[in-house]
């Protein structure tokens, strides 16, 4: 700008302008009109058709210098990049000290800052392989529900007496937020924080095993169950004595009696102090399993506490000794909002295939000759609630009258005209159906009756 002045001053041209495009650079532009005052010294550089373009040697030295800047300015740059880069080299380690310090006074000072303002509690560390929870807490979800209103448990696990824990209840209850408060007390305690309880006291653990949610593996042919397996089949061959095992609801993913059985070989396999003997919280909805406490060691059933108002139920959120007797899935159903005609029919099939299942385990107990040679050892375990067969009839009976399938199945046995169908009945091995395979057999009896009758 002070070039352009200069010369428009030094010339008399009124409209002279230095231009730039990247083919010529830097240029001086004059109009014809004002030809006849163009300096000798300007070298021409481009002829327009009403005008013409000129450079000077000074206009020249200032493009070289403008265009010069930006290369120059990298230049500058990448040399005090490599100065500071060489300076810091020489002192890394020093550096490095220095940040792993301030990120040890980070971490201490946020566990401290939550401890307080949280009322965390100063855990005993023990080597005794005991670990006793009072009123533990989860660090997260507690934070999330308002009013103080998250309810606190207890937790006891050794390596003697109180080794599995079997924990019910329904969906939606907190069974999976207190095995998981658990596993975080016990890491967070082995780190050297303080933990959210009243009071703790915490074994040294080697490892914390955890089998919890649902999720498959498409990409690699997994499904959700075999994902589910992989995982319990990684937690059994290394987990040891001293490790937590953390285990929600395994076996779900398959059929009833599949599930089941896999569930309890694990608690068996677990519970064993000669195979593993490991701390364990598991949680399920194979109310079955609750007859291991008192057939294997170390096991304890725990349930969530429910209360029931009418056919609506109440969450209490508290761990109690015992076990559930039933998993409200239609009462949960509800409050996810299904339709009523849906709850209402689910209702009625619960009705009937509880009915059954329970007629048809009297008759299992009552008619030992329905499973016979290498099958007797089937029709032992499956009878996990071991009740005596007049207790399942007396039940089974008194469920009965709500249920119209269960009433037809025992009147079939008063005419000789169905002889074929008691005939099919008596041969059935009930031990090796599948709960779908159980309804459709039922399904075709009873329709065999419907349209002789």
């Amino acid at each position: 700008m002070d070039l352009e002045t200069k010369e428009r001053e030094a010339t008399g041209i009124k409209n002279l302008r230095i231009r730039y495009n990247r083919v010529f650079g830097y240029y001086l532009e004059v109009t014809n009109s004002y030809q006849n005052l163009v300096p000798s010294t300007w070298i021409r550089k481009q002829t327009l058709a009403n005008a013409e373009r000129y450079t000077t040697s000074e206009l020249k030295d200032l493009e070289d210098i403008i265009l010069g800047a930006e290369d120059k300015l990298f230049s500058l740059e990448y040399d005090l990049f490599s100065e500071i880069r060489e300076q810091i080299g020489l002192e890394v380690k020093r550096i490095q000290q220095t940040a792993k310090a301030i990120a040890k006074v980070d971490v201490f000072a946020s566990l401290a800052l939550v401890a307080e303002q949280n009322n965390y509690t100063k855990p005993v560390m023990n080597t005794g392989g005991s670990i006793h929870i009072k009123n533990g807490r989860h660090p997260v979800v507690e934070r999330m529900i308002s009013h103080d209103m998250f309810v606190a448990n207890d937790t006891l696990l050794d390596n003697k007496q109180n080794r599995v824990s079997i924990i019910t209840g329904p969906n939606m209850a907190g069974k999976s937020t207190y095995m998981r408060q658990t596993a975080l007390i016990v890491l967070m305690a082995q780190l050297g924080s303080f933990v959210p309880a009243d009071s703790a006291s915490i074994s040294i653990v080697d490892r914390i095993f955890t089998r919890v949610g649902a999720s498959d593996d498409l990409a690699s042919g997994q499904s959700t169950f075999m994902v589910e397996m992989t995982e319990v089949a990684n937690i059994l061959r290394n987990a040891t004595k001293n490790s937590l095992l953390i285990l929600d609801e395994i076996g779900r993913g398959t059929s009833t009696f599949d599930g089941l059985s896999i569930a309890w070989a694990v608690v068996e396999h677990i519970s064993n102090h000669q195979i593993l003997g490991a701390k364990t919280l598991f949680a399920t909805h194979y109310h079955e399993l609750t007859e291991l406490e008192g057939r294997l060691e170390g096991v304890n059933n725990y349930c969530i506490a429910v209360k029931e108002q009418g056919e609506d139920i109440v969450f209490l959120r508290k761990i109690v000794k015992g076990g559930a007797d039933k998993s409200y899935g239609i009462q949960v159903a509800k409050l996810a909002g299904v339709p009523t005609s849906v709850l209402k029919r689910a209702s009625e099939i619960v009705m009937e295939l509880t009915g059954n299942d329970l007629a048809l385990k009297a008759k299992n107990l009552s008619a030992p000759e329905v499973v016979s040679g290498d099958d007797d050892f089937i029709q032992e375990e499956f009878s996990f609630e071991n009740y005596e067969a007049s207790q399942l009839n007396a039940e089974a009976s008194k469920r009965g009258k709500k249920s119209k399938l269960f009433s037809d199945q025992l009147s079939m046995f008063t005419t000789s005209e169905n002889e074929d169908i008691i005939t099919e009945l008596r041969d059935l091995n009930i031990a090796r159906l599948t709960p779908i395979d159980a309804i459709n057999k039922l399904y075709h009896l009873q329709k065999k009756i419907k349209d002789r009758i």
